[in-house]
């Protein structure tokens, strides 16, 4: 499915510069062009394609320190500028348009919304979401704004695809190297769904294109992806085994929101050498994941790509119902309770204190 990517904020234009980055190594050609917008300066310096800085009268380019109220009025504000930027890059070649953001922080957890609806306005082909939840451990405010952005631009956009941070972390990793990690592992499954149908090398029995990855997503809210690969054994009937192997393995362990799997509707793809694909397995693996999520309106096919693995990736659209997202939803609910109950000490009584000397 041939794209225009939109990198919102700091984690969105990081993880827009490595999708990018995977679709040129792999030499798919699914990315069209790319743009990264924010309201910090320094978050831009860095990204390897055009970028915008909204928000200079408000902000002055050093961001909207999580704020995300102020973050969609930013937005709202320049939208304009947005859209100039993506003259030309949204060409009749274009399936799709995805906004990568980072749902706790201020710019792109705000901004997302409010630029997803002006899109649906202007384009007509379907707008996305990248979105990216924080880790459990990232704080009261970054869990308060993904709530309340998840279910705002659930309803603007066509669809959410929907990044548990928690899900890729490996501990002991530091900050920085657990990101550049999720990057990496998020923009190979993205990269791969993305490509599947565009840049296929030899033809398989049962091609997936396009219109099968936005069907799965056509009934909108959130939407979970899984993947999993393993050693591919010469012959087809030989694989039968692995391609059950690797597809219960991405519904079960390898998705981006974990326990997501009762779904509205999925998208099972198998990718790897044509000769290497068995059909058997396919469509067995196929009815395994109606059974898993309960849904009837499962797709399966293959992605015919030059390597000594194979891979699966299941595209599960409708999870909205899972118990990650509700946990997640009843923890953003709990963070805004404690900020409303919170009380705040008079400022002009902290200076009374008989514990500490005065100065002078």
């Amino acid at each position: 499915m041939k794209t225009v990517l939109i990198g919102l904020g700091q984690a969105g234009g990081k993880l827009t510069a490595a999708l990018q980055s995977f679709d040129e190594r792999m030499g798919f050609g699914a990315v069209l062009g790319a743009v990264g917008v924010n309201t910090a300066k320094a978050d831009l310096k860095q990204l390897p394609f055009e970028t915008v800085l909204i928000g200079q009268d408000r902000v002055n380019g050093h961001g909207v320190g999580g704020d995300n109220e102020l973050g969609a009025e930013v937005m709202q504000a320049d939208k304009t500028e947005v859209l100039s930027a993506l003259d030309g890059r949204v060409t009749a070649e274009a399936e799709s348009i995805f906004i990568v953001a980072g749902l706790g922080g201020g710019s792109g957890s705000g901004g997302a919304p409010v630029l997803a609806k002006e899109l649906q306005r202007i384009y007509n082909i379907p707008v996305y979401v990248l979105g990216i939840l924080p880790g459990e451990d990232e704080g009261a405010m970054y869990q308060v704004n993904a709530g309340r952005s998840l279910k705002t631009v659930a309803r603007e956009s066509d669809a959410v695809l929907l990044v548990d941070n928690d899900a890729f972390r490996s501990s002991g990793e530091s900050m920085s190297e657990g990101f550049d990690a999720i990057n990496e592992a998020i923009a190979r499954r993205v990269g791969l769904l993305l490509a599947s149908g565009e840049a296929t090398e030899g033809v398989g029995e049962s091609v997936v294109d396009s219109s099968e990855v936005i069907n799965t997503l056509r009934a909108g809210g959130i939407a979970a992806l899984g993947y999993a690969s393993a050693e591919a054994a010469p012959k087809a009937e030989e694989n039968i085994n692995a391609v059950m192997s690797i597809v219960r393995r991405a519904v079960l362990t390898g998705t981006s929101l974990p326990d997501a799997s009762n779904a509205d509707s999925a998208l099972v793809v198998v990718a790897g050498k044509p000769d290497s694909i068995p059909r058997k397995g396919v469509e067995r693996a196929r009815r395994w994941v109606e059974e898993e999520t309960g849904s009837l309106q499962v797709r399966g096919g293959d992605f015919p790509l030059e390597s000594n693995r194979l891979a699966s990736l299941v595209l599960m659209g409708g999870v909205e119902r899972s118990d990650r997202v509700e946990s997640f939803m009843e923890r953003a609910r709990e963070a805004i309770d404690e900020a409303k109950n919170e009380t705040r000490e008079d400022p002009s009584e902290m200076w009374q204190n008989d514990k500490i000397d005065d100065l002078i």
